[in-house]
């Protein structure tokens, strides 16, 4: 067990070029050339915070920590690509624990998936070997086991199920199922092939009827949603010698909608609905089995600090929201990749809340000569009560949210349904209710609709200035271009601050 690694004392090696120059430090560092570290190591040598997130730099420089789980005594476990092992946070005593791994070669792995296990162990994948690990809590050993491999396997995302562990392998076009009762043959499992050939299988979610939802998609060319019946496949003698069923007759496929083209994240709600999130857009969806239709929403439109344009080449930022989950409140989780932030969706009241991470790396946005600009890289979360903790991969931090802090404004709408005609517009009012005061707000609005289908005017300051207890109003127009398509539409208006931003959908029915 390692609880820090100071550097070495081993002199630098130096090399002919320069690009490719490694100081060697006896870290992960060494992974690295030296003008390389900067940009996959960390911009900083501190962890930041505002009032709504705490950031916590990890002991050892440049582990890349990726996937991240919360145990039920509380403690934070996630994974150090970098350095291919497992680490521990412990958020009452704000103490690290580094797990070293004699079993690892040396090299970087993208360890996307982990999740913990009743029996006080922790499972996660390893795509550089293609491997599943385990990691004893108790006896602080790891085990490793083969991944049935495809042609390109490429195992992501994990779940413990029971006696099972779910595991989509993202580019061997299957979703597989491991049977973690180990007998003298090994460990048995069942590799469902995708519906789509040659395809991506996404990650995966397990609704209570104990069906597997999950996504196969080609990029930029469409997929489709899939859901896997597990009762029914424990229920047919499928295994049985003589037996005709076929595991394509135990799924349902329904294709993507419009706009669905790189969907990594999904979960399922209480009620049944699936969410997925769109890693190509800033676009998230809802789905219904009952009615087999799809809600598309969007979020709103990244801070300038999250992608510079510097070069004023960025036409349309996008936030890419890569991972979902639901809060204890029913909320929908997910990080958002190119914007620097986390939102938190209220599907009963329709309103999105993000919160802006405070680390960001120049080196991933086009930030030129722009000051506090960039991205963290934020590629996994936990959920843990109130706190969503989460990974920075190219900042060498951990960090939280503490949703239970009162934001410093709320914003509400005086309609959150409206129907037009073409060439029609309606007015509304946005109403800021700010409890202490802030300045240096804006007013942005994003939609669903293709092209400019739907035109939004707020006639509102570039920059706000509210004072405590004083509520103002913002009147907004939306419009229905004379060309617009017959549909239903999200329209987004947005209140952003340096901290977080906070939004109210507007359904929008546009009639023939």
């Amino acid at each position: 067990m390692v609880t820090s690694l100071t550097a070495s004392t081993l002199p630098p090696t130096i090399v002919n070029n320069p690009e490719e120059q490694i100081t060697i430090t006896g870290t992960p560092l060494d992974n690295y050339p030296d003008i390389q570290r900067t940009q996959f190591c960390g911009s900083s040598e501190t962890a930041k915070s505002n009032t709504y997130v705490k950031e916590y730099k990890i002991p050892t420089p440049c582990t890349q920590p990726l996937a991240i789980v919360t145990d039920p005594q509380g403690s934070i476990w996630f994974t150090q690509t970098n350095a291919g092992r497992i680490a521990k946070f412990d958020p009452t005593r704000e103490v690290f624990t580094e797990y070293e791994n004699p079993q690892w070669q040396g090299k970087s792995s993208m360890m996307w998936g982990i999740d913990y296990s009743p029996d006080a162990s922790l499972w996660f994948t390893d795509d550089a070997t293609d491997g599943i690990w385990k990691f004893s809590i108790e006896d602080e050993k790891y085990n490793r086991t083969n991944y049935p491999k495809a042609q390109d396997s490429l195992p992501q995302r994990l779940s413990v199920a029971g006696s099972k562990i779910i595991v989509n392998d993202f580019t061997g076009n299957k979703l597989t199922l491991l049977d973690i009762a180990q007998s003298d043959v090994g460990i048995s499992y069942l590799s469902i092939p995708s519906p789509v050939e040659n395809s991506v299988t996404g990650s995966f979610a397990v609704d209570s009827q104990k069906n597997i939802w999950y996504t196969n998609w080609l990029f930029q060319k469409g997929g489709v949603l899939v859901r896997f019946s597990q009762e029914k496949f424990e229920l047919s003698s499928i295994t049985s010698p003589g037996n005709n069923t076929n595991l394509f007759d135990l799924v349902d496929i329904y294709q993507f909608p419009p706009g669905m083209s790189t969907p990594n994240g999904i979960t399922v709600d209480a009620n049944g609905k699936v969410w997925i999130v769109d890693t190509s857009s800033s676009f998230f969806f809802r789905f219904d089995p009952d009615t087999e239709s799809f809600t598309k929403y969007i979020t709103s439109t990244p801070q300038i600090s999250s992608y510079g344009n510097y070069s004023g080449i960025i036409k349309n930022p996008i936030s890419r929201p890569y991972w979902a989950a639901f809060d204890d409140e029913g909320r929908l989780v997910f990080n958002e990749q190119t914007a620097n932030r986390i939102g938190i969706f209220d599907p009963t009241e329709e309103s999105l809340t993000e919160y802006v991470i405070p680390s960001k790396n120049p080196k991933w946005a086009d930030c030129g000569e722009i000051e506090n600009c960039g991205l963290s890289q934020i590629f996994d979360f936990t959920l843990s009560r109130d706190k969503i903790w989460f990974t920075e991969w190219v900042e060498n931090n951990i960090g939280v949210i503490d949703t239970s802090i009162p934001l410093s404004y709320g914003v509400d709408l005086d309609k959150q349904k409206i129907t037009l005609q073409k060439g029609e517009k309606t007015e509304l009012t946005l109403s800021i209710t700010p409890t202490r005061n802030t300045s240096n707000l804006s007013i942005t609005t994003s939609n669903t609709a293709l092209f400019s289908d739907i035109i939004i005017e707020a006639n509102a300051p570039e920059n706000l200035v509210l004072s405590a207890d004083l509520p103002k109003t913002i009147p907004v127009s939306i419009t229905a271009s004379e060309n617009a398509l017959p549909d239903i539409y999200k329209v987004l208006i947005s209140v952003q601050s340096d901290d977080f931003v906070v939004s109210k959908f507007v359904t929008v029915i546009v009639e023939q």
